[in-house]
């Protein structure tokens, strides 16, 4: 329906721990920071280390989760009809959204102190 502010939608239960996986990117972005054990960065280039690292693992994440739903014939999402889609399992045009997402889960599940 047009115009419906109600905002109603639908989601599936096999998103939550889908989504959930978020709470170990900040953990990620840290062992790879001492991982690769450069002196301390600027915070404007952390921010691109680590925005980039989250986007590569949330799209990882999204299409070994879609291959495996997929095959149970049990897939939320399908992408097939999107340019920038693989496999109609990633979008290639949400990179900015998962960039953000990534620093956006990071700041949440930030401990204190840090």
């Amino acid at each position: 329906m047009i115009h419906d502010w109600r905002l109603i939608g639908r989601t599936s239960l096999l998103m939550f721990p889908i989504y959930g996986m978020g709470a170990l990117l900040a953990p990620i972005g840290h062992a790879v920071d001492g991982w690769i054990g450069q002196e301390p960065l600027r915070r404007a280039d952390e921010l691109v280390r680590h925005g980039m690292l989250y986007m590569v693992l949330i799209f990882t994440a999204e299409y070994l989760s879609g291959m495996w739903l997929k095959a149970r014939g049990i897939c939320p999402w399908d992408y097939s009809g999107s340019y920038t889609g693989i496999n109609g399992l990633i979008r290639l045009d949400f990179a900015p959204l998962w960039f953000a997402t990534g620093l956006l889960f990071e700041q949440i599940t930030k401990k204190k102190g840090r």
